[in-house]
């Protein structure tokens, strides 16, 4: 194969599509990235087994060809270059020829034979959301997916498709997060994408209103998004019954500045460290909200305003779970609502529903802080 394209645009596929190549497999291959030249065209994929990401750049091609080459060292290799275009060259033996500029390198590929082949989801079972919807909704609830696989489904986030809806729901054990926007068209479905991938997407999707596709497969999901095709596999298995979780009423309705929340907690967490940890004591009264921290460090108190409604509280909270869900609101203002020490807290929108964020509450130690 014989190519010649821009550096900038090769670094930057290579770049992305690395992203998805194994780090270590029994596999050589895997730890490389496919490169395929034809028409004009030169594709590049990274593949681990779980998520595959592909994308095309443009380019002179002199000859058609496939290679595989070490991802590492091929990134490396073009994010040096001196030159402003990249001249690419196999031989039969897979050994590359890369040059730009004064610099020349020759380096071992692999046949791409050796190559696992991508998922292929046939189908027209899809969606379409804008880029910038799609970002903000995996925003606000990739935080809340488990990060341990005692339930291996649970480390994705469940997508519900229903009655002119699209919702995102992920949960940890410790707290959950809901996201909800209106969609024209969509059957109703249900899956679960791996938080992985989720990570990888909202890395490509831009803050405009450009059209990402998803298409569902049987076991696989499909995204694409611009010039970049992201694939995964779904996880399977029951996901928590969220619906049951939520709380049927409140006893105390709170309204307060998520960004002085945020500040208020980040005071009074100084003297939580990963080895004196302790909980957070929320009082929650007409004053507004009094917190309170005691480690072996020494103790932290601090108010701030709030409108505070109904049954005055007193209730204890791990500060970064608290912390991740108020930095994850993307509002000025948040609604709190409470039922009681060892019911979860809810945190929503001040107007509508759009997300739904729940933290359960950590027991208390008798005494104040």
């Amino acid at each position: 194969m014989k190519f010649e394209c821009d550096r900038q645009k090769l670094n930057e596929a290579v770049l992305n599509v690395q992203r998805a190549v194994s780090a270590k497999s029994s596999v050589p291959a895997l730890e490389g990235i496919l490169l395929t030249a034809e028409d004009g065209r030169v594709r590049l994929c990274g593949y681990d087994l779980q998520i595959g990401m592909t994308t095309e750049i443009e380019a002179q091609v002199a000859e058609k060809g496939s290679v595989v080459m070490g991802a590492r060292l091929f990134g490396d290799i073009v994010r040096r270059l001196p030159g402003e275009t990249v001249r690419f060259e196999t031989d039969d033996k897979q050994l590359a020829d890369i040059r730009s500029g004064e610099a020349k390198f020759s380096v071992a590929g692999i046949a791409a034979e050796e190559y696992p082949e991508l998922p292929r989801i046939s189908g027209d079972a899809g969606l379409t959301l804008p880029s910038s919807v799609l970002k903000s909704m995996i925003r606000q609830t990739l935080f809340a997916v488990a990060q341990t696989d005692a339930k291996p489904v649970h480390t994705g986030t469940l997508f519900e498709v229903e009655e002119g809806k699209i919702r995102l729901i992920s949960v940890d054990g410790y707290r959950l997060a809901i996201r909800e926007e209106p969609i024209r068209g969509g059957a109703k479905n249900s899956f679960v994408v791996p938080g992985k991938t989720l990570g990888e997407v909202m890395k490509l999707l831009g803050d405009g209103d450009d059209d990402v596709e998803l298409i569902l497969g049987q076991r696989h999901i499909r995204f694409q998004i611009g010039d970049y095709t992201v694939v995964s596999r779904l996880l399977e298995g029951s996901f928590l019954d969220y619906r049951a979780a939520l709380p049927k009423e409140s006893a105390t309705q709170v309204r307060v500045s998520a960004q002085d929340f945020i500040a208020s907690l980040d005071r009074v967490s100084l003297l939580i460290t990963e080895r004196l940890r302790s909980p957070v004591r929320c009082v929650f009264g007409e004053d507004g909200i009094r917190l309170a921290c005691s480690t072996a460090m020494g103790r932290a108190n601090d108010r701030l305003g709030a409108k505070v409604e109904g049954a005055p509280l007193e209730i204890g909270f791990n500060s970064r779970y608290l912390l991740d869900a108020l930095h994850n609101a993307e509002c000025d203002e948040v609604r709190i609502l409470l039922n009681g020490p060892l019911s979860p807290m809810e945190i929503l929108p001040c107007e509508g529903q759009s997300f739904l964020f729940l933290v359960l509450p950590v027991r208390l130690k008798s005494g104040g802080g």
